[in-house]
C-alpha cells in the first residue's frame, strides 16, 4: 500500500503527504477496493466482488471492473469518469487522468477491452477501445480516440488517434 501511496506523492505534486493521499485521493480508494474486488473475483466469489466494485464507483466516480489486470503502482489522477472494462490488463507505473475509457468495441466472448503496457501516460478525456496495445513507455493525448495499437515510445492524439512521434531508442 505504502509503494502505491509514495507513487502518488512522487508523481503529483499536490501530494503532500501519506495521509493526505490515503484520506482524500479517490484514485488510491478506488484502487484499494478494486484490489480487494479482484480477489473476490479470482476466488469465483463474482456477487460479492461486483458489490465491492459498485460500492466503489458510487463512492469515488470510478468504475474498475473486478476481472480487469493491473500492475503495481498505477496512479489515477483526479479518477471522475475512468472506465477500466473487464479484460483489460495494465501495466506498471501507469498513470491515467480523469475521463478516460479502457472500453470495448463491441460484444465479443473473451479478450475485447485494451492492453496497456509498463510507464504509459493517458491523457483527460482519452478512449481506448477494442483488444489493442498501447506498448510501453507511449503516452496517449488528451481527448484521443485510440482504435489501433500504440507503438512502444510513441504519442498518440487526436480522433481517431495518430502517432505524433516515436521517441528513438
Amino acid at each position: 500500500m505504502f509503494e502505491t501511496v509514495d507513487n502518488i506523492i512522487k508523481r503529483d505534486p499536490a501530494a503532500r503527504s501519506r495521509l493526505q493521499v490515503i484520506l482524500t485521493y479517490p484514485g488510491f480508494r478506488a484502487l484499494k477496493a478494486y484490489r480487494l474486488a479482484h480477489r473476490f473475483w479470482n476466488n469465483h466469489h463474482l456477487l460479492m466482488a461486483e458489490i465491492i466494485s459498485n460500492w466503489s464507483r458510487k463512492r469515488t466516480g470510478i468504475d474498475i471492473h473486478p476481472g480487469a489486470t493491473i500492475g503495481e503502482r498505477l496512479f489515477i489522477d483526479h479518477g471522475i469518469g475512468v472506465v477500466i472494462g473487464e479484460t483489460a490488463v495494465i501495466g506498471n507505473d501507469v498513470t491515467i487522468l480523469h475521463g478516460v475509457t479502457l472500453g470495448s468495441r463491441r460484444e465479443v466472448d473473451g479478450k475485447r477491452h485494451p492492453t496497456v503496457g509498463d510507464n504509459v501516460f493517458i491523457g483527460t478525456n482519452a478512449l481506448i477501445l477494442g483488444n489493442i496495445t498501447i506498448n510501453n513507455d507511449a503516452k496517449v493525448g488528451a481527448g484521443a480516440v485510440v482504435l489501433k495499437d500504440v507503438p512502444e515510445n510513441a504519442t498518440a492524439v487526436g480522433n481517431p488517434a495518430r502517432i505524433l512521434k516515436q521517441k528513438e531508442e
